[in-house]
């Protein structure tokens, strides 16, 4: 071989040895992996963390400890270490992405596993554990992936069930930012409206001035949240019946009367605004316009069982009204038993649809009562006290 030829080979073979030198593993790389394969996580993060302290630009030591971290679900870290590694470059990115999205399944399945085992349990204290783990690992999933709406939605069921409603409010919020989410503008709203009950029940009873304010201030924030859900869901009977109840508690019913008149103007085939539009006038004492809008809900909907009792409950408060009238004016009106067999007609297809309702059962004893139907009231009050004794 030529001399000068064997010369330079030699020389390319030093230089390549030179430069390659630094890609070879180091110590402590070569252990973590060696720990890795073992399944000696703990000594591998000591290798890899003495590596790093070394070489702080090594992406594949933070992409194994990222790994590694996940495994312990010790989530902080692991995007932490995640974040390190795409910092010094975009190697590992694929498969950062994949265990990101492995580590928000586990989490998220593990959530809903410890939700099943509250639910198979009667032990309070092992309800209890379960939501709370359950909690743990649905707040892993959404520090993992903060824009999965589902996560949310689960996540403020299980602090309701554990009634940590001032805790579902962060969740219920985030769920309607994400997706606008129909659950959470009905749990959203109710969560305010019973808030608002709930202070208003404390000022009730302990003339607190600052219990009523903040009473107030959940009502509103409750229509503020419910009037949000009915311009994106205007037929959701649940977002409906919370909204109308919220301006009532509000002392807004006039408001309300508006806002549902307006609805059945506009949608006069919906029945859910035909039926709190007519809630609201039966509030009022409006008895004639509350039974017509009860009547319209029922010819669109004929099973709607909810009209159909509040129909019945018309009749009974119009006929309540009509006889302290006329015991005022001491006159005789045949417009009073009219009402309570109008009642009546209603009130017997209800029980026959829902037999074991002990309040409807007491209702129908007394309209017979005062219809002097007497044998069928005391049959109709027996039921409801058999019901009730249940």
């Amino acid at each position: 071989m030529n001399k000068n030829l064997f010369l330079v080979i030699s020389f390319g073979l030093i230089l390549f040895l030179w430069m390659t030198g630094f890609e070879c593993a180091s110590t402590e790389m070569t252990s973590a992996k060696l720990y890795i394969q073992q399944k000696n996580n703990d000594k591998a993060l000591e290798a890899l963390n003495r590596e790093v302290a070394k070489n702080p630009k090594n992406d594949e030591a933070y992409y194994f400890m990222g790994q590694l971290y996940s495994e312990k679900e010790d989530i902080s870290k692991m995007l932490d270490s995640y974040s390190k590694s795409l910092a010094v470059s975009k190697r590992f990115e694929k498969e950062i992405k994949q265990s990101k999205k492995l580590a928000w399944g586990m989490s998220f399945n593990k959530a809903v596993a410890f939700i099943k085992k509250a639910q198979n349990t009667n032990d309070k204290d092992s309800i209890a554990m379960n939501y709370e783990k359950s909690a743990i690992m649905f707040n892993n999933a959404i520090t993992i992936e903060p824009d999965s709406a589902e996560t949310y939605k689960n996540l403020s069921y299980v602090y309701l069930q554990m009634n940590k409603n001032e805790e579902a409010i962060a969740p219920l919020t985030k769920l309607i930012s994400l997706n606008k989410a129909v659950d959470g503008y009905r749990l959203l709203g109710q969560l305010y409206y019973t808030k608002g009950n709930e202070l208003k029940q404390t000022y009730t009873t302990s003339k607190a001035v600052a219990d009523s304010a903040a009473a107030y201030d959940n009502y509103n924030k409750s229509i503020e949240i419910l009037e949000q859900g009915k311009s994106v869901y205007p037929g959701d009977q649940e977002i409906l019946l919370y909204l109308s109840n919220s301006y009532i508690a509000a002392n807004k019913a006039d408001i309300a009367v508006g806002t549902f008149k307006s609805g059945v103007e506009q949608d006069p085939k919906n029945k859910y605004y035909r039926y709190n539009y007519a809630v609201l006038l039966l509030g009022k004492s409006d008895f004639a316009k509350a039974e017509e809008q009860f009547i319209e809900a029922l010819k669109i909907d004929p099973e709607y069982l909810n009209a159909e009792y509040n129909l019945a409950v018309t009749y009974v408060k119009w006929g309540v009204t009509l006889q302290k009238e006329a015991d005022d004016a001491q006159k005789e009106n045949p417009m009073i038993k009219e009402k309570y067999r109008n009642a009546l007609k209603y009130l017997e297809t209800y029980v026959q649809k829902k037999t074991d309702d002990a309040q409807t059962w007491d209702l129908i004893g007394k309209v017979y009562s005062v219809l002097s139907m007497n044998t069928d009231a005391t049959k109709a009050f027996e039921k409801a006290d058999k019901i009730r004794n249940k």
